[in-house]
């Protein structure tokens, strides 16, 4: 494969549309975890999925006990540092908005929900079976599906959250348009998710941390983003690229995927949090026009 523009017709059974602006023919960048790496003209990256292959499949248990090699060591055990986060993030939303109703896509084991439910009345919808009855066993109203039904009977919210999923989902597109019809005028959408036009992401290539399909799936900037969010009915009003209390067994587990050491790492499993800010992770704050 040369780096010449090619049609997504060669590589798919059918072209995708780049979800920033709508192209379907994009270039070669690299290959990586045996999966192809594309980028639009408009500069969004994304992996190239063979037919057939269903992004759900990854989040098994396996993804949050140390089972994926870019997955958590331990994502139960690493709940008191990802709550402190959390907190952090819900910190920024209350400057905001003062209560109401929140929605979260992609709560994972519901940590974030948990932290927002003594302000907000708080709902979420995630797609891995496991992480969902961990959800369900706390008490948490956690779905599999955004349907229109679930979303209407809940809303309209005040609040929507996609804390690192946009990149992980086949169609944000169709996402952010559950969301847009289901949230109320004015209502504000927080997304984190990495920055690929970073200086970090810029130099290491396909060696980047956050390249890692088929985990990750598409790749954006603040332009592209904005234009993202912008073709579903978004006004972005910040985006920032604020320090994050990290649990050091996520820095080690992650780490030691390109050294050696994993195994090492989720028996031995330290605690604790660091800050850490290599300016490749973006927070987006954005209104529902």
């Amino acid at each position: 494969m040369t780096t010449a523009m090619v049609t997504e017709r060669q590589t798919e059974t059918a072209p995708v549309a780049c979800v920033a602006c709508g192209r379907t023919q994009a270039r070669h960048l690299y290959v990586v975890n045996g999966f192809e790496i594309v980028q639009c003209e408009c500069g969004l990256a994304r992996t190239v999925l063979p037919p057939g292959f269903d992004p759900a499949t990854i989040y098994t248990q396996d993804y949050f006990k140390g089972g994926h090699r870019d997955g958590y060591a331990d994502y139960e055990k690493s709940g008191d540092e990802l709550r402190h986060e959390f907190r952090r993030i819900l910190q920024a939303i209350q400057k905001r908005v003062s209560g109401g109703k929140l929605v979260e896509f992609g709560c994972a084991y519901g940590f974030f929900l948990e932290e927002a439910r003594a302000t907000f009345t708080t709902c979420g919808v995630e797609l891995s079976d496991h992480a969902r009855a961990v959800c369900q066993g706390k008490g948490l109203d956690v779905v599999r599906e955004a349907t229109p039904e679930f979303l209407a009977s809940r809303g309209p919210f005040d609040v929507a959250v996609m804390l690192d999923v946009l990149e992980h989902m086949r169609d944000p597109g169709t996402a952010l348009d559950q969301l847009h019809d289901a949230m109320a005028p004015g209502a504000h959408l927080v997304v984190t998710t990495g920055d690929f036009g970073s200086l970090l992401a810029r130099v290491m290539g396909r060696y980047w941390r956050l390249m890692t399909p088929p985990q990750h799936l598409w790749f954006f900037s603040p332009p592209l983003v904005t234009a993202l969010l912008e073709r579903h009915g978004f006004r972005v009003e910040a985006i920032e690229h604020p320090w994050k209390h990290v649990p050091l067994a996520l820095v080690a587990y992650q780490a030691t995927r390109y050294i050696g050491g994993q195994e090492l790492v989720k028996k031995l499993l330290p605690n604790g949090s660091i800050p850490i800010n290599l300016f490749d992770a973006m927070r987006v704050i954005a209104v529902r026009i």
